[in-house]
């Protein structure tokens, strides 16, 4: 059947991930029965988001969640609320596609969850505290761990038992792996591209992030209309139909419509370049997808030059300026003085995170739960044990 007029093009069925039975991603590392009414993509969802791990990321931070010597802002992202608004794009995107909701929503919720606290300085700072000891920190695998092993809801197994698809996503939505480098990872098709809905996360967080940061910068009084016009011609141009549109509004719902209105035109760009480069490639199965010269998920060439500007605009004057680079230096600080104390006293830790020095070594352990701390509780600690 034919698309009605004005409903989005679809992609050829046989690209979507399948969530039938017949399916090896839907492939669990314990097997479980199917449920009646549920897809296997929508269970894992619901793991997710029933999860500790998901829970906390209410308390960890996005960007920033108050400027040094004010309290916490009610209204600024928190690492849930990002999660929460990159699930929603993703989700719709993948509809507006014709590609499996269910698992870019599953992925979208999962996307944030290996983040430690403190935002990207404090995952930073995590890896800096490990690098002294030959290892690293990546949330994206610390994710594919929280899911396979430190989540514990379940009698039968540890971890959420989720399905290869989700596994694969989590791992490969903004990295690809080389065959052969990474055996850890061997069951997650290296050397391959992941599915378009995990594709598809990468950007949607980035669409996300960017408009919500351009939002809360504005909100935060670091950032001035005046200069986001300056630095964004699309913001300016969208900014000006919102004032002549609605002259009586208060300044802050033309700032509110111009964002909106960039937002939506990203996702309808990405939505579009997708189908064109689907259609250019001749892509009629997942196998293509996986097997494409270059990953197909992309924004066109000239709104990819509006997320870089959007981009380069908010490290010079919202990540890097002089009011957050306070806040970094104390997220250093904090996550640099708890690593060495745990690693100099394991015992402070709980009791099941020493369990796990013997097959993970100290530093891996003391990364681990330090990982899963939000911005409050590391800062109680730290604060507890860093006079000792």
């Amino acid at each position: 059947m034919a698309p009605r007029a004005g409903q989005p093009t679809l992609l050829p069925p046989g690209i979507a991930v399948c969530g039938d039975a017949s399916s090896p991603l839907i492939r669990r590392a314990w097997p479980e029965p199917p449920h009646v009414y549920r897809s296997a993509f929508a269970r894992d969802a619901a793991r997710i988001l029933h999860a500790r791990a998901f829970r906390r990321l209410a308390g960890k931070t996005q960007v920033f969640t108050r400027l040094p010597a004010d309290p916490p802002g009610d209204h600024l992202r928190t690492r849930l609320t990002h999660t929460l608004e990159v699930t929603q794009i993703s989700r719709t995107l993948a509809t507006a596609l014709g590609l499996n909701a269910e698992l870019a929503e599953a992925l979208a919720l999962a996307h944030d969850i290996g983040h430690p606290p403190f935002g990207h300085a404090g995952e930073k700072a995590v890896d800096r505290a490990l690098r002294a000891y030959g290892l690293s920190f990546d949330h994206n695998l610390h994710a594919l761990r929280i899911v396979t092993w430190f989540e514990e809801r379940y009698p039968a197994f540890r971890g959420l038992n989720l399905t290869l698809a989700v596994r694969e996503g989590i791992v490969k939505h903004s990295r690809d792996y080389p065959a052969g480098e990474y055996q850890e990872l061997a069951e997650y098709f290296p050397g391959d591209f992941p599915p378009l809905e995990a594709q598809l996360i990468d950007l949607a967080d980035e669409v996300a992030y960017l408009t919500a940061d351009l939002d809360d910068g504005l909100a935060s009084g670091i950032l001035s209309v005046g200069e986001v016009r300056d630095a964004l011609p699309s913001f300016r141009d969208l900014h000006d139909a919102a004032l002549g549109a609605y002259p009586k509004a208060a300044p802050r719902l033309a700032i509110y419509e111009a964002l909106r209105g960039l937002l939506n035109a990203l996702v309808t760009d990405l939505a579009q370049e997708v189908r064109a480069r689907v259609a250019e490639l001749g892509a009629v199965t997942l196998a293509d997808i996986r097997r494409a010269p270059a990953r197909l998920v992309h924004l066109s060439a000239g709104m990819d030059a509006t997320r870089a500007a959007a981009k380069e605009f908010l490290y010079a004057r919202l990540y890097n300026s002089p009011e957050m680079e306070e806040l970094h230096a104390y997220a250093e600080r904090v996550v640099r003085e708890l690593f060495a104390i745990l690693m100099a006293e394991p015992a402070l830790m709980p009791e099941d995170h020493q369990a796990q020095i013997p097959t993970e070594g100290l530093a891996r352990t003391v990364a681990d739960y330090i990982a899963g701390m939000t911005d409050a509780y590391i800062e109680q600690l730290w604060a507890r044990h860093s006079g000792r």
